[in-house]
């Protein structure tokens, strides 16, 4: 056990059994030893790849998409463009370049990059060093009563959650605990959730709930619902909702044990895009999608960017064909991976989505 989960085990001797929303909270972002506080986990060299690290038709397309909007709604005064969770300023930088293409909407722009990680700011802050747009940091989410887009790769499913497990007993919470040893491990709480509901699930079913998603999501969508904007959600979950237990943790592009050495390694669930569908209604937005991911690309016309780029550079032909290919097709990112746009109710449908 490092010393992270050390200190973990020691919290859970002195209070009780952590919650798996809060234990991931730990281990992703404790100032210390927290794996966003301490490391860069993107690329080769990281534990795991990201859409706009794999080619920038994708960011290019999503900045071209955010142009639409803007301009589908009037173009709307000086305008915050969000980005949750921006990496390594990878997605920003290819989307404030294609959108050098609509002069009046980049200088329409403040960008406020929401990122707690000081490794990544640092390297936000070098990709994005004299992109031509005033750039801010935040720590989280801040309305300031203004048109609002926000950009949302792979963010959501890196937040906590809570899990539940169908027992005779009820949904009871699934709880990390600690031995005698200080060693993690799950165990179940003894008595049921009372507001957890869902009676025909069969024993063992496990039920994953991210309150703080949907918090944040109808929160974003008041904003868009009164100032105008949008925001669009791509990350990898299921379309309708349901049961099922998909808390993962990767080390080095593959699998590992979660609870084993907490901070070294990238905590993850998928998206439940109903309940953030959801979220956004109660918030006073509109809904659309989700759409698979490869539909939604294909749709912005990643075919003709992917053929001009190829045109332009015979020599890296091979691996912008091949970057596509892992973007659109089903058997890699296309369906697993699906994008859902919020925009005002009555708003023109947002491109790459069906009206």
């Amino acid at each position: 056990m490092n010393a992270l989960g050390a200190r973990i085990a020691a919290l859970i001797a002195a209070q009780g059994p952590l919650t798996v929303a809060q234990f991931m909270t730990i281990a992703l972002h404790d100032p210390v030893a927290g794996y966003y506080a301490t490391r860069s986990p993107l690329g080769a060299g990281g534990d795991f790849i990201t859409a706009p690290e794999i080619g920038q038709m994708f960011g290019e397309l999503i900045g071209l998409w955010c142009v639409q909007v803007w301009r589908d709604q009037g173009r709307p005064g000086r305008t915050a463009l969000v980005e949750l969770g921006p990496g390594r300023g990878t997605l920003m930088a290819d989307i404030l370049r294609a959108a050098r293409l609509a002069p009046e909407f980049l200088a329409s722009l403040d960008v406020i990059l929401v990122e707690a990680s000081p490794v990544l700011r640092a390297m936000q802050a070098e990709r994005l060093a004299g992109c031509g747009v005033p750039l801010r940091w935040s720590e989280r989410f801040e309305e300031d009563g203004r048109p609002l887009l926000v950009i949302a790769n792979e963010f959501f499913d890196a937040l906590p959650i809570r899990q539940f497990v169908r027992t005779p007993r009820g949904w009871c919470e699934r709880m990390v605990i600690s031995d005698a040893d200080g060693k993690l491990g799950f165990a179940l709480a003894p008595r049921p959730d009372p507001f957890v509901s869902g009676g025909d699930a069969p024993p063992g079913a496990v039920r994953e709930i991210a309150a703080a998603a949907a918090a944040l999501v109808e929160d974003v969508a008041r904003v868009i619902a009164r100032h105008r904007g949008g925001m669009l959600i791509v990350d990898y979950g299921y379309a309708d909702g349901g049961e099922g237990e998909t808390l993962q943790a990767v080390r080095s592009h593959a699998f590992a044990d979660a609870l084993a050495d907490p901070g070294t390694v990238d905590l993850s669930a998928h998206v439940d895009f109903a309940a953030l569908r959801a979220a956004a209604a109660a918030g006073g937005a509109a809904g659309h999608g989700p759409i698979g991911q490869g539909v939604f690309l294909e749709a912005l016309g990643i075919a003709a960017r992917a053929e001009m780029l190829m045109r332009h550079n015979r020599d890296q032909a091979g691996l912008i064909a091949s970057a596509r290919d892992r973007l659109v097709t089903p058997a890699a990112m296309g369906t697993l991976f699906k994008a859902l746009a919020i925009l005002p109710p009555g708003a023109p449908p947002p491109p790459g989505f069906p009206s």
